[in-house]
């Protein structure tokens, strides 16, 4: 458990801990009840992934296929509903199994209680990355 509370700096953290694949640690960012979605998913690929043991099972392979270096593109916004904030950002790195550049730009919604994550609402585009690993990566019948 971490002793961030604020939302902001509790994702910087988890990004942080991305980079430094410390999936374990980015877990522990998590409420056990924590909930992660996926509004854009396509059909066959998770939509929504519910508890902390379901976020983990999602994120266990991460490093092995998507190898981020940065976030240089992070802005944060804070919202008018306690503990929720907006994420603009970009992550940047490589597919490992290919060594193909891997550059995409998110929006999340995050909901924070207690200092930890209870909600995450990812807007992604799957269809950047339906090529290599990054798509096995995402898929749930992997």
């Amino acid at each position: 458990m971490t002793t961030t509370t604020r939302p902001a700096d509790l994702f910087r953290h988890g990004l942080r801990l991305l980079i430094d694949k410390d999936v374990s640690g980015w877990i522990d960012l998590w409420d056990e009840g924590g909930v992660l979605e996926f509004p854009f998913a396509p059909e066959g690929w998770p939509k929504r992934l519910e508890g902390r043991g379901a976020v983990a099972d999602y994120m266990r392979h991460y490093p092995d296929h998507i190898d981020l270096h940065d976030f240089p593109d992070v802005e944060i916004h804070e919202t008018g509903e306690p503990g929720t904030i907006v994420v603009e950002m970009r992550g940047v790195g490589k597919l490992v199994e290919t060594d193909v550049p891997f550059d995409m730009r998110y929006i999340a919604v995050v909901k924070v209680a207690g200092g930890l994550i209870t909600h995450y609402r990812d807007y992604w585009n799957p269809l950047a990355v339906l090529q290599g690993d990054a798509a096995d990566f995402t898929r749930r019948d992997r």
